[in-house]
């Protein structure tokens, strides 16, 4: 399972079209440091930190330079941006004074700033300082959003109101606008206006968890719990707003009345920083997000969906220990509880910790005997554990959760199929890869599966050969689709058709010695020999391994033999 698409449902906003993010007066250059070798040995070791993402040794490593030489403001930046980073907030606050001396206008410290008076319901100063930020095309929301709550907490509705207009001016921020006001709204008791935004809000960017979880709220505090659970009826089945539906379909069953998502204005401070950095989903802009979330966080511990995207930037930053540790904090009564502990497998696994994995499985399934994910992320680790008979009834346990059989349940069947061809049990591979061509017949990748292995046992060639060119037409930057369609060819005795689609393949994925093996055979049998032994050899040094490499080591000495022709 991939967290990244569910991350992409809890967006509020799209990203900002055209905002530019900035670290403020962050720059990047090696310190003065007056030949003291202890303070550059600490420069050098935070910037390989801070190279390899690792926050907390980065936030350290920069302080040490910075208590042995204070008055550096390079070291005084990267100080305070990485505390801020690593979750050392009120820290950062402290960094953050002394950098607004040097540079008062200041970005990420003016904010973090008004986020520290913010926590400490000091909303004046909140105001204060973010009205001393820089400006800058991003910054302009955020301090719209961070002086609209603070403005909240002084009871001025009518500055805060105005503060939300101006996200109106790009379209791409309707979403986050409408959002915003609707939940100011129904903090300042205007439950019309409040349920007009949110209708809007739907209406601007469809559901989400944030909305469905604040609207369904709304909705139930004021008497309206059919609707309400008419909402949650509507999104219960969809994988990422399923814990808000159930959750919610629960209280009205129980006749529990929830608390509005803001309570206080630094609870729509921390919503508003969490969308921002939700919107912020390229790899240049991980950084900047994972400062919002931080924020975000600071003010609102218990901000279930801010965890799980820090945990999934650390995901992308390859820091699994980092993103653990963050889903570990997401506890047992979160909506979000099962999806953090599935994640948590996901990255033992790929710290090749996979026992640990499975075990952490085996007691998530027994706990959630009907989830369908927990059930295939089971399967998942079986799998990439070669334990692949117990991957086959993981997967099964899945498909039965999962009934009847939908479209949307077709990469169980072939991840089902999968582990029983590694079984040794081809009928039912094939009888699963059928299935999922069933209920999704343009999916390139059961129709490559399923035709290689037919093209492979020299069975149905020709209804395999179609198969595999309806797969190219869908994936034709895919390789190893145009490898099987070239070797598809080759068993039809096309050689010269399969010689072109080969070489095509092999521009896509070079050093792969299946594909080599295969041009090679049929360079030879077009009369192109020298370049067949080529090949051969090519598939050799890309490790080529056990009956493949044997079969390749005799054609280099005697060609290729004719059972191989056909």
């Amino acid at each position: 399972m991939r967290i990244l698409p569910l991350i992409a449902a809890f967006c509020v906003a799209t990203t900002l079209a055209g905002c530019a993010t900035d670290r403020g007066a962050i720059t990047i250059g090696a310190p003065d440091v007056n030949n003291e070798a202890d303070v550059f040995g600490d420069y050098l070791a935070a910037r390989f930190a801070a190279d390899h993402h690792d926050l907390n040794e980065a936030a350290k490593y920069y302080r040490a330079g910075l208590d042995s030489d204070p008055k550096n403001p390079q070291l005084l930046a990267f100080s305070f941006f990485y505390a801020a980073s690593s979750g050392e907030v009120d820290q950062a606050a402290e960094l953050a004074k002394r950098l607004a001396v040097t540079s008062p206008d200041d970005r990420a410290s003016r904010l973090t700033l008004a986020v520290a008076a913010l926590k400490h319901r000091d909303y004046k100063e909140a105001r204060a300082q973010i009205a001393k930020s820089a400006n800058g095309p991003f910054t302009t929301f955020t301090v719209a959003l961070i002086d609209a709550w603070a403005a909240a907490g002084m009871g001025d509705g009518k500055a805060a109101e105005a503060d939300l207009k101006k996200l109106h001016v790009q379209s791409a921020a309707d979403a986050l606008a409408y959002f915003n006001e609707a939940m100011l709204a129904e903090y300042l008791g205007q439950k019309d206006t409040a349920d007009t935004d949110y209708q809007k809000e739907l209406e601007t960017a469809g559901p989400s968890p944030r909305v469905i979880d604040a609207y369904g709220r709304f909705l139930e505090r004021n008497g309206r719990a059919k609707e309400a659970k008419a909402l949650y009826a509507k999104v219960e089945d969809e994988g990422a707003l399923a814990p808000i539906a159930k959750a919610g379909l629960a209280r009205i069953a129980a006749g529990t009345i929830p608390q509005p998502l803001v309570v206080h204005p630094e609870d729509g401070a921390a919503e508003a920083l969490f969308g921002i950095a939700a919107s912020l989903n390229d790899e240049s802009s991980r950084d900047i997000s994972i400062l919002y979330l931080r924020l975000a966080l600071y003010l609102q511990p218990n901000l279930d969906l801010a965890n799980l995207l820090l945990a999934d930037r650390f995901d992308s930053l390859q820091k699994y220990d980092d993103a653990i540790a963050v889903y570990k904090s997401i506890g047992r009564d979160s909506a979000y509880y099962r999806l953090a502990a599935v994640e948590i497998t996901v990255d033992l696994s790929r710290l090749g910790k996979t026992d640990e994995a499975i075990k952490a499985l085996q007691e998530l399934t027994a706990l959630y005997p009907s989830d369908v994910e927990t059930w295939t992320a089971l399967g998942d680790a079986y799998r990439l554990a070669s334990k692949f008979p117990e991957a086959t009834k993981a997967y099964s346990n899945a498909i039965d959760a999962a009934a009847p059989p939908a479209k949307k349940n077709w990469p169980l069947y072939y991840a089902r199929a999968i582990a029983e061809q590694q079984s040794n049990d081809w009928k039912a591979a094939e009888a699963d890869l059928k299935e999922a061509l069933q209920l999704s017949p343009d999916e390139p990748q059961v129709l490559n599966y399923l035709g290689y292995s037919w093209v492979d046992q020299r069975r149905h060639i020709p209804e395999a050969l179609a198969m595999l060119e309806k797969a190219r037409s869908l994936a034709p930057q895919d390789g190893y689709v145009i490898d099987s369609v070239g070797w598809a060819y080759f068993r039809l005795g096309r050689y010269a058709d399969a010689a072109k689609a080969l070489e095509d393949a092999i521009l896509l994925v070079p050093g792969d010695p299946t594909i080599n093996d295969h041009l090679g055979d049929a360079y030879w049998m077009v009369g192109k020999k020298l370049e067949a032994r080529f090949q051969w050899n090519h598939a050799l040094a890309f490790g080529a391994e056990g009956d493949e490499k044997t079969k390749i080591e005799k054609k280099l000495q005697v060609g290729l033999n004719r059972e191989d022709r056909s």
